[in-house]
């Protein structure tokens, strides 16, 4: 029978009968609230060796002791990922089951790869990365992360309209101010940049007043990109990204409940279990009277 610890993202299997104590152990561990605080803290102090690793002056005094914190680190994390796998009961397909370990030991496991370590850059990107981690331990920045995933379908075929939008009017204003403004319009591909800065209205006062000189019907032009591409695209946007922040909560309050009725599953069958063995006890202790 498979029941899920709340928060522990882990859905727990029955110990195997090797150490089932070991792994009960790491199960309530990982369960704490105090274990996501410690490796939190760790992530944060992760972060702060990152940042103070870009001062020349402090890396200058203290080279060797960056040395040593990023491998003290990532022992933590070694160790953490040991602790995970345990309470998953030392089953694969269950630690694979919470997606944020997979990431977990992808991130850790890249540290130990020779030639990414022989590379300065790479290793500091993997390190980077790490802090990444800490949105596992965020409620909301994890619903906040979900909602981003679901937008991706939304937001990209919204991109794929808004380069063709931008491609359309890039062309309507190559044919208009080609002659008038090369330096902007000159080829499709100035004019489709200074289209796609035009979407933060910045240079669109200074493109109004250069369309006049050559006919004031370019007011039209100008004023239904801002109209259809600044106000319609970015709102159409923040629809998208907010449906699919209302799913990816709904999602979680699902979970939520899920995993407040397996934790009452579990505690009624640990009941069960203690009234069992109470039965036998008894049983036993009435055969032995009798005997």
């Amino acid at each position: 029978m498979q029941i899920a610890s709340p928060g522990s993202g882990i859905a727990s299997v029955a110990p195997p009968k090797g150490a089932p104590r070991v792994v009960e152990r790491c199960r309530a561990l990982v369960a704490n609230p105090a274990f996501d605080l410690a490796i939190t803290a760790v992530i944060l102090i992760n972060a702060a060796v990152l940042g103070l690793e870009t001062f020349e002056s402090v890396v200058a005094g203290y080279h060797g002791m960056f040395s040593v914190a990023y491998d003290v680190i990532l022992a933590i994390y070694v160790v953490e990922i040991l602790i995970r796998f345990t309470a998953a009961g030392w089953n694969v397909r269950t630690y694979v089951a919470d997606k944020w370990n997979i990431f977990d030991f992808l991130v850790v496991a890249a540290s130990f790869i020779p030639w990414l370590r022989q590379s300065a850059l790479l290793l500091r990107l993997v390190r980077v990365l790490r802090i990444v981690r800490i949105v596992r331990f965020l409620p909301d920045l994890r619903v906040i992360m979900g909602a981003v995933g679901r937008s991706v379908p939304g937001v990209a075929s919204l991109a794929v309209a808004t380069a063709l939008m931008v491609f359309l009017y890039g062309m309507l204003g190559w044919v208009l101010f080609a002659n008038h403004d090369p330096e902007h319009y000159g080829n499709i591909g100035q004019a489709m940049l200074t289209m796609f800065v035009m979407l933060t209205l910045e240079n669109l006062p200074d493109n109004i007043a250069m369309g006049q000189e050559v006919s004031q019907w370019t007011i039209v032009f100008f004023v239904s990109y801002a109209v259809t591409m600044s106000f319609l695209i970015f709102n159409l946007f923040i629809g998208i990204v907010l449906g699919s922040m209302e799913e990816a909560r709904a999602v979680d309050r699902a979970q939520h409940e899920t995993d407040d009725l397996l934790e009452r599953l579990r505690s009624a069958r640990a009941a069960l279990e203690e009234a069992e063995r109470e039965l036998q006890r008894s049983h036993r202790d009435d055969r032995a009277s009798s005997g």
